[in-house]
Order: structure tokens, then sequence, then C-alpha cells
């Protein structure tokens, strides 16, 4: 078939791999403008848009898909169009664009989690199970019909980063099987069931841990928060952000917030909850790079530092 992409962050990127792979015929690449980036605010490329060029693709790049936009969708004889984390919303007449429609792969069991942050919220309020699915794009949030799904494990160490990277690759399989069954005329979408729930842009303070909360609770947070923006908390004015945390259910006693360190010859860093002690594996301290937290730790006895998160 000859397909439209849309898509702008990396995790896109495997989609846009797998639709090539197949053998489609990419008419164009739709992505978002080049945007500023790092301190000195580089405008940069989006990953899907850096990695069109890489293949030699057309590329559009809108922030929105206006008239002028579905004009240029519109000559370019489209059968289908695979949508994946474009970022912006696709009006009716553009809808009605491809033949087939558009094929949106989301990062969750649909009806649950329709929105923009559907991993991470997953994460954050302690599901066992996600996945992916593909469906029929329409003017509802997600709401159009389902094609296909698969499922993934939630596993106590993923982060959003992590379980993201496992479902890009089996929902680019998907979404290829899901577009290989329009072509040959047997896919069959299923009407969602179910008012679901929400998952909308994860923002700065959804990432703050409170360690007067249970282990468990923020174990999620701190996980469906990482990569971005990444887990903190604030003492004072000074700031640290963390890595992936390990439950010791075994340690109680401490405090909430308060620090013990484990001497050894990798020392552990725990702190305390209002339940057991979570493992701290990596730290930022303020004005540092990100480190192994045994590392920050060895500083912390040298220096002869006490620091507590309360």
């Amino acid at each position: 078939m000859r397909i439209l992409f849309a898509g702008t962050p990396e995790v896109a990127v495997t989609s846009l791999d797998y639709l090539v792979e197949a053998g489609f015929e990419i008419a164009a690449v739709l992505t978002r403008p080049d945007a500023p980036l790092g301190r000195k605010r580089v405008l940069t490329p989006s990953p899907v848009a850096a990695r069109a060029a890489d293949l030699g693709l057309r590329t559009i790049k809108a922030a929105r898909i206006d008239e002028e936009v579905t004009a240029q969708l519109a000559a370019l004889e489209l059968e289908a169009a695979a949508i994946v984390a474009f970022g912006g919303l696709v009006p009716d007449k553009a809808l009605d664009v491809p033949v087939h429609g558009w094929v949106n792969l989301h990062f969750s069991l649909l009806p649950d989690w329709r929105g923009a942050a559907p991993v991470q919220h997953s994460i954050i309020y302690g599901d066992d199970i996600t996945g992916a699915v593909t469906f029929q794009l329409e003017t509802g949030l997600d709401t159009g019909p389902v094609f296909g799904q698969v499922t993934e494990p939630i596993g106590a160490m993923d982060t959003a980063g992590v379980l993201l990277e496992r479902l890009s690759h089996s929902g680019s399989k998907l979404l290829v099987d899901t577009l290989q069954a329009i072509a040959t005329g047997v896919a069959r979408p299923v009407p969602q069931s179910g008012s679901g729930s929400y998952a909308p842009k994860i923002t700065d303070a959804d990432a703050q841990l409170d360690f007067t909360r249970p282990a468990t609770e923020i174990r999620r947070r701190a996980h469906g928060t990482t990569p971005f923006p990444g887990p903190w908390t604030q003492v004072g004015t000074t700031r640290y952000k963390f890595g992936p945390l390990r439950e010791r259910r075994e340690v109680t006693g401490l405090g909430a917030g308060q620090l013990r360190i484990e001497p050894g010859k990798q020392p552990m860093v725990l702190v305390g909850t209002a339940t057991w002690a979570l493992e701290l594996t990596t730290i930022q301290p303020p004005g540092k790079k990100m480190m192994n937290a045994s590392d920050w730790a060895r500083g912390l006895l040298a220096n002869g530092t006490e620091v507590s998160f309360a």
C-alpha cells in the first residue's frame, strides 16, 4: 500500500523502520517542526524527521494539520495513513483523505489510558499488564474501533522508557500486520466498550517524590516519570533527581526521607518511606551529572556530609 507515516518522537522511529522493511510505499512522512534543544536552544529535527532524512523520504513538517497540509496529503493519493505519537490532532477533512483512513498505534490497552502518556500512567497507577493497540482514528480522543492488540507485563524495575522501548517493537509489528490485513481486505475492527481512563501529559510536578508515602507508590511514580521529566525531590532550595528505585521490604524502621548508607565495596544507599526502605540506584545531586548512588555515598562518607530527604 501507498501510505503516509505520521510521528515525531524516538518511539515512533521504530514503527517507520518496520513499515519500510515490510515493503510499504511511504509517500511522505508527517512530523512536527524542528524544535530548540539543549542549553543553546539549537533548532533540531524530530527523531522521525532525522530518520526520514536518512531513508531519503519526503518529509512534511507541521505543528498542526491545517488546510494547506491537508491539501498536500490529498495530492499524495494515499491508500492509508499510519500515525504513531505525532503530537497533534487530525481534523475531519484530513481523516477522509486516505482511502482506508488513519491507523493509530497507541501504547495502552484501550479504552484504558486514552491520551498523551499512557505508559507513564499505567506504571504510576500500578497496572500489572499494559500493551499496544491499533485502531481506526476518528474525531474522539483514542475512541475508534480496535484492529488488534498485544500485551506486555510490567516488571518492578520497568521504567516508562524501558517499557516503551519494548512496546515500540511489538507494537510496530502489530501495525504492520494491521495494515497488511487492511490491504488484503480481512481487517475487522471492533468497537471499544467501557468508559476507560485518561492519561494526560506528564508534568514536572507529577515527578516529585514524597517520601512520606508508601514505598511501592513512590517507586511507581519514579519509574513512570523516567526518563522524562525524571523523578526528583527538593530539600530546602536543593533539588535531587533519581534513577530507578528498588524496594527493600526487609528494611524497616527508617524515618520518612531518612538516609542510611550500608558500608561495603559498593555502599548501598537506603531511604525511608511510610512503609519499608527504597534503595537508590543512581542520583543527580545539584550541579552534577547523574551518578551511581554508591559513588555519591562514598563522597558523603569521606566528607562526613549528612543529607536527609525529609
